[in-house]
């Protein structure tokens, strides 16, 4: 299909350059259904970006609209701080019912607010104080959110550069094989916890996700996962897992540590957990560790009730039995058996892939030929975006709920982007 560009004058001329992803998708989107968008001209997308993750259930879902359309008629809470109200009610019920109970999970719910950084600063904030320490350890390429003490445990430099002030009280540790295997799991972290002089105050917790999203689909292996849980539990450091991006069934089970056997002492959750789209994050953690006083850590959009109709409905919808997570394990082999396909068709591109469940990534030696796959993606009607530190990783993140049908669909736009931009 043949796209015009269309005349963005007023996002030009009143929106601020910050904008992103409108500048790889020139189009003014009208509206979704399911895996698709369509712009105001008509021309239709396939979505394989799922709003970055908080569109597991794609767009417009029929259950999780009904479910908001009959809240919002009868004049439900619309705004509620963390006043209790029927919505929430129902939303802690139905996720106690479906995702912590039949895991065994005793964590505590906490809303800190509306987006995933509330949650990560949440985390953050209560390991500090638990602990009475103030070094967190992260990983590289890791990105956990945009606020100062999120930021402070991302490793992208561009990103970090953005926060204009010192960023502070965070140590980088290496990802699972990112010395490609030379050197032993955490020896390094292990050294500095042990020497007196390595000048790491000792950690009060430490932050990691087990697929890195936005640092390029890096994904951790179950046994250095494990291994890590017991490096925090021989060391007195809680472990943070967050799961923004990649819970909620992204990777198959409803947490992306489940496949590891692990539980963390504090797990952050958003994007999808809303269902809908809508703003909504959790920050749980084990019982013990609730030691918060009233107020202590605030905010005016904590209570987002209608977020909260949707993903109990999601809940009720979708996890309720082992169907969804079965599904995405199928989808996420589709996904790796084409781009396989692609890169035997390729042998002289330097390639490489990795995933799991229904994210994955198709690397590129060159950056720019990833870029280029991604743009010339749009024009043949596909949504993709690039990830990596040098945006070298065409990033695959369609629906949950995606079709085999449309699957194959965006997966052979993909190949022919690749042949194309060759």
């Amino acid at each position: 299909m043949t796209i015009t560009p269309p005349a963005l004058s007023v996002f030009e001329t009143l929106e601020s350059e910050v904008r992103s992803y409108c500048r790889s998708w020139p189009a003014v989107f009208d509206r979704a259904q399911g895996s698709y968008l369509f712009d105001e001209d008509g021309h239709r997308y396939l979505d394989f970006f799922a709003g970055a993750g908080a569109l597991n259930y794609g767009h417009n879902n029929p259950v999780l609209k009904r479910a908001l359309i009959d809240y919002l008629e009868r004049d439900g809470i619309t705004h509620g701080l963390d006043m209790g109200t029927t919505a929430k009610r129902a939303f802690l019920e139905s996720f106690q019912d479906n995702v912590l109970r039949p895991r065994d999970l005793p964590y505590k719910v906490m809303f800190p607010g509306p987006t995933g950084t509330n949650a990560v600063e949440a985390a953050l904030k209560l390991a500090r104080k638990v602990k009475g320490r103030e070094a967190i350890v992260s990983f590289t390429n890791a990105f956990h959110g945009m606020s100062l003490g999120s930021l402070a445990v991302t490793g992208n430099a561009f990103k970090r550069a953005g926060a204009g002030i010192p960023l502070v009280h965070g140590t980088p540790m290496p990802f699972d094989n990112y010395l490609d295997g030379q050197v032993p799991d955490f020896l390094w972290f292990e050294r500095l916890l042990e020497d007196q002089g390595s000048g790491l105050n000792t950690p009060a917790a430490v932050i990691v996700e087990t697929v890195q999203g936005e640092g390029g689909i890096n994904v951790a292996r179950p046994e250095w996962l494990r291994a890590l849980a017991d490096l925090c539990k021989r060391r007195d450091m809680l472990l943070i897992v967050d799961d923004i991006q990649m819970g909620c069934g992204r990777t198959g089970a409803f947490f992306s540590f489940e496949e590891a056997g692990i539980t963390p002492d504090i797990v952050t959750l958003s994007k999808s957990i809303g269902g809908y789209g809508l703003p909504m994050s959790l920050t749980l953690f084990r019982p013990e560790l609730d030691v918060w006083e009233p107020g202590e850590h605030n905010g005016t959009f904590r209570g987002n009730n209608p977020a909260f109709v949707t993903a109990a409905a999601a809940l009720d919808t979708y996890w309720a039995d082992g169907q969804l997570e079965k599904q995405t394990l199928v989808r996420g082999e589709q996904i790796e058996q084409a781009l396989i396909a692609i890169r035997a068709e390729h042998p002289g591109l330097e390639t490489t892939h990795r995933g799991r469940g229904l994210v994955w990534g198709l690397e590129f030696g060159d950056p720019q030929r990833a870029s280029a796959v991604a743009a010339r993606a749009f024009e043949l009607g596909l949504l993709i975006e690039t990830s990596g530190p040098r945006n070298e990783v065409v990033k695959l993140l369609p629906a949950l709920t995606v079709s085999p049908d449309e699957l194959d669909e965006g997966l052979r736009i993909l190949a022919r982007a690749v042949r194309e931009t060759s």
